[in-house]
C-alpha cells in the first residue's frame, strides 16, 4: 500500500512559526566533540532551504543519556550554519523559559537550534501517540508553532514524543528528506523494476533477517545475496561451520534455525557465497565454503562470490543493498563491498543503498552522485523493508487524514 502522506507542497509556509523534527544524529570524536560525518545534515539543507520564509525551531536528539557522545547540539548548529544561509542560533535550552523566549522572538529566516531533546526524559520512552501528545515537550512547545515538519527518517521507527505527539496537536506534513526517503522506498516495495535483487551483509543478523522474509514472501525480491555476517547462520544451516554451531548460545541457535527455514522456503531465490576471503596471519586468503574450518575468520566474501554477485547486479532492474559484505575496514577486506558498489553504480538499475558504512565507502569512492538513493536510516530502514509498524509514517498518515482538508 502507497504511504500517504502531506508534503511541503500542500503547505503555505510563509510566516508560520514551525517546528522542524529532524534526525541529525552523528558520530562525534570523544575527545573533541566534533562531528565526524555530517551526512545526516547535508541531507535536510533542501528542507531548510524552503522554509527561509518562516521562523524554523529544529529539533533533534544526539545519542542518549550516559553514552559518551551523548552532546549538546551546539556542535550541530555550527554545522547547520554551513548549509543554511541565514541566521542560525543555538538555544542550551528546550522547554525552559530560555527557550521559550527565543522562539517567541524568532524572526523570519532564522533557524533556531534547541538542544538534545533527550536532555528530556520523556524523550528517552517510546509511547502511544495519545500519551506522546501530553507530555510536557509537546505541552510547552505546541502551543508556539504552526506547523511541524518532520524530516526525521532515521528516526521514523521511534515512538517518542517529539516524532509523533506534535502531529496529534497540529498539522504535519514531510519535509523533504522523508519525502524522498519514502518515495524511493515505495519504488523498491511497490513496483520494482525486474528482476529485483537485495544485497544484504552487515553484522546485526536478526535486523536483516526479517528482511530476508518479508521480500522473498511478498515477491518484491526476485534473488537476495548475503554477505556479512549474515551468510554464517545459512552457512551453518547448510552443514558448514559444524563445531561452530555446537558453540552457539541459545539465541545464536535460533538464528540459524531461522535461516534453515528460509532455505527450506525460498532456497532457490538465496545466493550465499561459493568462496570466503579469511584473515591467516594479516593475510588475505581464499577458501571455497567446503574449505572453511571452524577455527577461520571470515572477513569478506572471495573473488569467485564477487564475479557472480557482480552477474546478478549487471542484469538487475531494481538493486538494494544495505550492509557491507565484510570487514571493509581491514586492509584487503574491502573488495566485495567495493566492486558490489562500483558495479551498482554503473547499472542503469535502480540503485538504493542504506547509509551508515556503505553510504561512507560510496563517498569515499566518488560514487554518491552515480546511486540513485542513499538512506540516512539504519534502523529505521530495515525495520521498513522488513514491513514492520512505523510509528512516524503512521503519525503523518495520521495527519493526513486530521489535517489535509484544512492545508493550502
Amino acid at each position: 500500500m502507497p504511504f500517504e502522506f502531506l508534503t511541503l507542497d500542500d503547505v503555505d509556509v510563509k510566516g508560520k512559526t514551525i517546528f522542524l523534527r529532524v534526525d541529525v544524529n552523528s558520530p562525534i570524536d570523544p575527545s573533541t566533540e566534533r562531528i565526524l560525518d555530517d551526512s545526516r545534515i547535508k541531507a535536510i539543507a533542501p528542507t531548510l532551504q524552503e522554509l527561509r520564509a518562516a521562523r524554523v525551531v529544529l529539533g533533534s536528539h544526539q545519542s542518549r543519556p550516559g553514552r559518551y557522545d551523548f552532546t549538546s547540539l551546539q556542535a550541530h548548529a555550527r554545522v547547520i550554519q554551513m548549509y543554511y544561509d541565514g541566521p542560525v542560533k543555538f538555544i542550551d535550552d528546550v522547554i525552559g523559559p530560555k527557550a521559550l523566549e527565543a522562539i517567541e522572538s524568532l524572526k523570519t529566516g532564522e533557524i533556531l537550534v534547541l538542544d538534545n531533546l533527550r536532555k528530556i526524559e520523556e524523550e528517552n520512552r517510546n509511547m502511544p501517540p495519545e500519551e506522546a501528545a501530553k507530555t510536557r515537550l509537546v505541552e510547552a512547545l505546541a502551543p508556539h508553532f504552526d506547523l511541524v515538519v518532520n524530516d526525521a527518517f532515521a528516526a521514523a521507527h521511534r515512538s517518542q514524543p517529539s516524532l509523533i505527539g506534535f502531529g496529534e496537536r497540529l498539522p504535519m506534513v514531510a519535509g523533504r528528506l522523508m519525502q524522498r526517503e519514502l518515495e524511493a522506498l515505495e519504488r523498491v516495495l511497490e513496483n520494482p523494476d525486474r528482476p529485483c535483487i537485495f544485497i544484504l551483509g552487515g553484522a546485526k543478523v536478526e535486523d536483516r533477517l526479517p528482511v530476508i522474509e518479508r521480500v522473498l514472501r511478498e515477491g518484491i525480491a526476485d534473488k537476495v545475496l548475503l554477505g556479512g555476517l549474515v551468510q554464517e547462520p545459512f552457512l551453518m544451516a547448510r552443514g558448514y561451520l559444524p563445531r561452530r554451531l555446537e558453540q552457539l548460545d541459545d539465541s545464536g541457535r535460533r538464528l540459524v534455525d531461522e535461516a534453515s527455514r528460509l532455505l527450506d522456503a525460498y532456497g532457490d531465490r538465496i545466493e550465499l557465497p561459493v568462496d570466503l576471503a579469511l584473515d591467516v596471519g594479516g593475510e588475505r586468503i581464499e577458501v571455497g565454503v567446503g574449505k572453511l574450518t571452524d577455527e577461520t575468520n571470515i572477513y569478506d566474501i572471495g573473488l569467485n562470490t564477487i564475479v557472480r554477485y557482480i552477474e546478478e547486479v549487471k542484469t538487475a532492474g531494481t538493486i538494494v543493498a544495505e550492509g557491507p559484505l565484510g570487514m571493509f575496514e581491514r586492509r584487503g577486506f574491502h573488495i566485495g563491498t567495493k566492486e558490489l558498489l562500483r558495479t551498482m553504480a554503473e547499472s542503469p538499475a535502480y540503485t538504493l543503498i542504506g547509509g551508515g558504512h556503505l553510504g561512507a565507502m560510496a563517498s569515499l569512492l566518488g560514487l554518491e552522485g552515480k546511486i540513485d538513493h542513499i538512506s540516512t536510516g539504519g534502523g529505521a530502514l530495515l525495520t521498513l523493508l522488513a514491513g514492520a509498524p512505523m510509528p512516524v509514517i503512521q503519525a503523518l498518515e495520521r495527519a493526513k487524514k486530521r489535517w489535509g482538508s484544512q492545508q493550502g
